[in-house]
């Protein structure tokens, strides 16, 4: 096994990613204020529009995924013998019980226990948000959350490569048939749209801009090029989010309540779902340089392309919308908790 430091694409969790619900937080502040004072502005930028696609919404989304995209390397999917079990895990649990888990969860919580507290009308574009946001497994928080639990890079450089490429073939029909499962109208050329504009494109260019950058500058260039747009992505996700709680501010001021109750699903899956990652690679007998980053892959969400879709599907001022931006603020906290698990039960590999 190879030192878990080695090659290590993320060193430590930077400004923006610790203090990110906090940035989130004012984002919103910002966007209810932006659509209550000059609500002029926010209804031209929702007009701009093209084939349905809003156009500013577009720019900020290809902002962030793309520079997260730029760090998959495709060539590490030549170590997927060497930790099989663990991705095996992984993939289960993404692609087999966390979008399926999401939806029972959705449908207990929204549809019925929580239904009264929120508007009915919103009820499922709520559950499909909730949905979207788990069928989409994270990409680029994965290697801070393996970094923080001394995760072993190769493996988290080839889980992440592997779900990309199911995530082009695997992400619509999930989402379609889930949502087809709860009653939820399919928009599917909307949806198939989606991850061409979202998934596809993105993962070429990203994919072409590594290639070129490689060839022709070599690994430092790529890496100060990876430096220089991490904080592009992340100051375009705040933008995203300021944009989509302009028009959603009028329904969060007056049922603040709602962001609670959908954050309450979400976290009761990111717990499951990590922590039986985590049990599982411990009953295979995998190592805890594996188990660790298999936990925190199984338990996070790519919320970037989560908010994209969600915004497609249903429109900036949607539930779904909503749900997905939940999804982001209780991300970083959630994450961390899970984490400080991880680390604190490293004693159990250890034991003779």
């Amino acid at each position: 096994m190879q030192d878990s430091q080695a090659n290590q694409p993320v060193t430590s969790l930077g400004f923006f990613e610790r203090y990110l619900t906090a940035w989130v937080i004012l984002s919103i502040i910002i966007g209810i204020g932006v659509g209550r004072i000059v609500p002029s502005v926010t209804h031209i930028l929702g007009q701009l529009e093209w084939a349905h696609v809003n156009l500013p919404v577009a720019v900020f989304i290809w902002l962030m995924i793309i520079p997260m995209l730029v760090r998959i390397d495709l060539s590490e999917l030549k170590h997927v013998y060497h930790y099989w079990r663990g991705l095996t895990i992984t993939v289960m649990i993404n692609w087999f019980i966390k979008p399926f888990s999401m939806a029972f969860l959705a449908w207990v919580f929204i549809r019925h226990l929580f239904s009264t507290w929120l508007p009915a009308s919103e009820i499922d574009h709520y559950i499909a948000g909730l949905i979207i946001l788990a069928a989409a497994p994270c990409t680029a928080m994965v290697f801070v959350w393996s970094y923080l639990c001394r995760g072993e890079p190769h493996f988290t450089l080839t889980q992440v490569a592997l779900n990309d490429l199911i995530m082009i073939i695997a992400f619509a029909p999930i989402v379609g048939l889930l949502l087809g499962i709860t009653h939820i109208t399919v928009p599917w050329n909307t949806l198939f749209l989606s991850v061409f504009l979202y998934i596809i494109v993105p993962f070429i260019i990203a994919q072409l801009i590594r290639v070129i950058i490689l060839k022709q500058s070599g690994k430092p260039s790529l890496e100060k090029l990876l430096r220089w747009l991490h904080p592009v992505s992340l100051i375009s996700l705040l933008f995203m989010l300021i944009l989509l709680f302009s028009f959603q501010g009028e329904a969060i001021l007056n049922k603040p309540i709602i962001v609670l109750l959908l954050a309450i699903p979400i976290i009761v899956q990111v717990y499951f779902n990590g922590l039986l990652a985590y049990w599982l690679n411990k009953k295979t007998h995998e190592q805890f340089c594996i188990a660790g980053p298999s936990a925190l892959i199984g338990a996070s969400n790519f919320f970037e392309l989560a908010v994209a879709t969600a915004v497609s599907l249903f429109g900036l001022k949607s539930g779904a919308a909503l749900a997905t931006v939940v999804g982001v603020l209780v991300e970083v906290p959630v994450m961390l908790s899970i984490v400080k698990i991880v680390n604190h039960t490293q004693v159990w590999y250890v034991k003779k």
